[in-house]
């Protein structure tokens, strides 16, 4: 039985989790459950699993949460520090980390602290301090299970390799709703046309990330960091499809991918039961359905977003955590209609012009560079076209 806490258990990829959790109640016991302010959806989350303790980290709905469950129990806590302290308690064997954005950074670096597995689902903590996490996850000793399906898809192509023969890594892309489309095209695109995706059934601001591509190239950040690669060795190919979730060349020249239909359920279930693979009654993938699978280059002119991630990416430094922050208020400029889908890249590339770059950023820097480039980025968007 392994004890789970799971951290943003109101996202979608925190309700996918507990669906796991539902359909295998022989492996898997939920210990902690967190939410910002979803009170609702995390009160009958907590009826229905009856975690040891839950956090409410908007620490305005505590008296709601804690009312509701008064005859459970549950011990109710609120604000960031409570996350960070429970993750660590003995009674905690896997932290399921899918708190979305640069929020999500300090408590999963409190579970590595204490040595927990992490099963990782928010690619920005490995975004913003890929180096520092990694490098606390190695002395402690502690194993971090990619959630993404694009990473999971690595991992499991890794299984049983030597990490030294790899040559190159490709990330998948599906290429969002615009594929093909140019920028006049993306002018006039509104939020609710880029929030249907083709393929997956993702968050807001993760959707909105897949139609920019930037989601790929947070993901490129990641999986360098994830994996140990050199930028060099990290590729991304669109294939529309979403069939291949990624793939490793090996230094003989083969090739390895990992395959299915596009259910975020898998690599959850995959990184919460491994090393085991359990039994599902999801979708099977078949040939008849997909007769053709295609490949192509991304279009770096005319999705932008990939563009200055992978120049992050090269440059490193403070700038993926400058690229992040800018990138988020961006994505909610944008779903509230305050900034055009072009504006979104001017908003991060303008913000990373003009923060100061550091070379090897400490945590404290991390967390400044994050604070400025939100400041920034507002300003940026303050004077954009729909804005004024």
């Amino acid at each position: 039985m392994k004890r789970l806490a799971i951290l943003g258990s109101t996202g979608s990829i925190g309700t996918q989790a507990l669906d796991v959790v539902a359909a295998h109640p022989e492996q898997f016991q939920v210990e902690v459950l967190s939410a910002h302010s979803n009170a609702e959806l995390i009160i009958d989350q907590a009826k229905k699993f009856r975690p040891n303790a839950i956090v409410i980290t908007d620490e305005t709905k505590y008296e709601q949460v804690k009312d509701a469950l008064a005859l459970y129990p549950i011990k109710i806590f609120a604000g960031k520090q409570s996350l960070n302290e429970v993750v660590q308690w003995d009674s905690v064997d896997m932290v399921l980390a899918a708190i979305v954005g640069f929020a999500g950074l300090s408590s999963t670096m409190a579970a590595i602290d204490a040595g927990k597995t992490v099963a990782l689902a928010n690619k920005e903590t490995l975004v913003v301090a890929g180096e520092l996490v990694m490098q606390k996850a190695q002395e402690k000793k502690v194993s971090i299970i990619p959630v993404d399906s694009e990473h999971s898809a690595i991992f499991q192509c890794l299984v049983g390799e030597d990490l030294n023969s790899i040559e190159k890594i490709i990330l998948t892309a599906s290429g969002g709703p615009f594929i093909g489309k140019k920028p006049n095209y993306l002018l006039n695109v509104k939020a609710s046309h880029a929030l249907e995706h083709p393929n997956w059934t993702m968050g807001a601001k993760i959707t909105i990330d897949s139609a920019t591509l930037m989601n790929k190239g947070l993901e490129m950040i990641e999986a360098k960091w994830l994996f140990g690669l050199k930028n060099e060795q990290i590729d991304v190919v669109v294939h529309p499809q979403s069939i291949v979730h990624s793939l490793v060349q090996f230094t003989d020249g083969s090739l390895k991918a990992q395959m299915g239909l596009p259910d975020m359920k898998l690599p959850i279930q995959y990184a919460m039961a491994f090393p085991q693979r359990l039994r599902n009654d999801f979708k099977r993938f078949d040939f008849k359905d997909y007769t053709k699978l295609t490949f192509e280059e991304p279009d770096y002119k005319t999705f932008r977003n990939l563009a200055l991630a992978k120049d992050a990416m090269y440059k490193g430094g403070n700038l993926p955590c400058t690229l992040n922050a800018a990138n988020e208020i961006a994505v909610e400029a944008f779903l509230r209609n305050r900034v055009s889908f072009i504006e979104m890249s001017d908003i991060i590339e303008g913000t990373m012009q003009q923060l100061s770059f550091i070379e090897h950023p400490t945590i404290e820097e991390y967390e400044q560079t994050d604070k400025e480039a939100r400041a920034v980025a507002t300003e940026l968007v303050k004077n954009s076209q729909l804005a004024s």
